[in-house]
Formats: structure tokens, C-alpha cells, sequence
């Protein structure tokens, strides 16, 4: 088998020190690069194309789920986190393996094997759509929504998100900045966002709830939200429903 090239996005220096020692005279795997932020992470990996990565889960600017759901390039991933929380999720369904810090050499060992059969056994990154996936299933809430656009990635809070309308198989998500293509479901915002702060109010539509200035009826069973910045968002019967419980009126 070939030389596995490899890189490591961590955003503590320690644990990145402490993966390089690991792999000295580790015979089979060579460090290409190593990066503490995912934003550099991510460009290196789209660049470089390694077979394999280290990668953090936790970590500034963007996290270790985040980037993968914009990468490019597909290596294998072995997750590295001090979450136990995550390691029950997207780690035992498809990647190659996940380390708990701290983690110990006979274990970090174990995972170099399992790299090393799996790129053996198929292609590399073969699972990191699986792994999308299963994070699109779980109920656990997002705070930023992270879209790749005209090259650069965007990193926006769901607090700046007025609404969001369904675009076929994308949404297009609007705020204080503009609109955003994003490749998603409606049912995985629906699921994702904090249900106190949005609502879906039609089947095409979720509206944030803090910038609806007031509603209006339309038509004869229908009703229309104005928003603060004088935007209109149709509303279903049902929406209308759910926006009654919601702000309790």
C-alpha cells in the first residue's frame, strides 16, 4: 500500500504535537500539513487532497462538522474530541474512527489500522456523504448555518437570518447582508432551528419571529407577514396556526 498522506485540523497546539508523535516511526502515513482553524483547514484539504484527516470537532471560526458539510475533497476522517456526547453520533456510524481525549497510544494506534484496512478495502472518503447525512437526521439545534458562496465560506448567525424559502432541492436563506443558496432541506431547518425563534409558516417559507413587524390577511383564508425590513412572506392556514401558539395571541 502507497503512502497515506495525511492532515490535521486541531485547534490546540498540544494535541496536535501529540498526534505527530504518535505517527513518528509510524511507518505508511506522512503529515502534510497541520492547521488550527477550520477555515485553513478546509482550503488545505480542498488543495492538497489528502487520504486521511485528524479532525477536531470543537474549534473556532468553523467546526469540525461544518467542514465537512463544505468540503470539496472527501478523505477518510478520524475525529478527534473531549465530547463523549458527539462519539455516539456521526463517529460510530461512518468514519473511520473517533480518539476521546486523551486518548492513549495503543488506541490511537487501533485507529491508524482501521485507516489503513479501510483505504485498503475502498476508495477514501467514500463516507463522508454518510456522515452528512446522519448529521442531518439528528434534533440537535444549530446557531450558524455555514454557506459556500462565489468561492468563499460564510459563516451566518441564525440570529441575522430573516427567513428562509425553499429553491427545489436548496433554500435560500436572506439576511441584513443578502441571500445565501444553501443545499438543505426545509424539514432539516424545520428540525434544526430553535422552534421559539422560527416558525414554519408555509410550506415554503420559515420566518424568523423577531423580525415579523406585523401580519396582514390575504385572500380569504390566507395571511401575509411584513417584515421589519418590508419583505412579505406568505402564510398558510396552518402556518397562521402554529404563529398563534407560538406568540401566544
Amino acid at each position: 500500500m502507497s503512502v497515506i498522506r495525511t492532515i490535521i485540523v486541531e485547534d490546540e497546539k498540544p494535541a496536535r504535537d501529540l498526534i505527530k508523535a504518535y505517527l513518528a516511526g509510524y511507518e505508511g502515513i506522512e503529515v502534510i500539513g497541520e492547521y488550527d482553524n477550520g477555515f485553513d483547514g478546509l482550503k488545505a484539504i480542498n488543495e492538497l487532497k489528502p487520504d486521511a484527516i485528524f479532525l477536531d470537532v470543537q474549534m473556532p471560526k468553523l467546526n469540525g462538522f461544518e467542514l465537512l458539510e463544505v468540503l470539496d475533497h472527501h478523505p477518510e476522517v478520524i475525529f478527534t474530541t473531549a465530547y463523549d456526547k458527539y462519539a455516539i453520533s456521526a463517529f460510530e456510524q461512518n468514519a473511520v474512527d473517533y480518539l476521546l481525549k486523551p486518548y492513549s497510544k495503543e488506541r490511537f494506534i487501533e485507529s491508524l489500522r482501521k485507516l489503513e484496512s479501510r483505504i485498503e478495502s475502498r476508495p477514501a472518503g467514500s463516507d463522508i456523504e454518510k456522515i452528512r447525512l446522519h448529521l442531518a437526521e439528528t434534533d440537535e439545534k444549530i446557531h450558524r448555518v455555514v454557506i459556500k458562496k462565489s468561492g468563499r465560506i460564510h459563516v451566518i448567525s441564525t440570529n441575522d437570518i430573516h427567513y428562509l424559502e425553499a429553491q427545489d432541492d436548496y433554500v435560500m436563506v436572506y439576511t441584513d447582508d443578502g441571500r445565501y443558496l444553501k443545499q438543505q432541506t426545509m424539514k432539516y431547518f424545520e428540525n434544526h432551528l430553535d422552534g421559539e425563534q422560527f416558525v414554519r409558516v408555509h410550506r415554503s417559507y420559515i420566518a424568523n419571529i423577531s423580525y415579523i413587524e406585523r401580519i396582514e390577511p390575504y385572500e380569504k383564508t390566507n395571511y401575509i407577514l411584513i417584515l421589519k425590513d418590508g419583505k412579505k412572506v406568505p402564510v398558510s392556514r396552518n402556518g397562521m396556526q402554529t404563529l398563534k401558539e407560538n406568540l401566544d395571541f
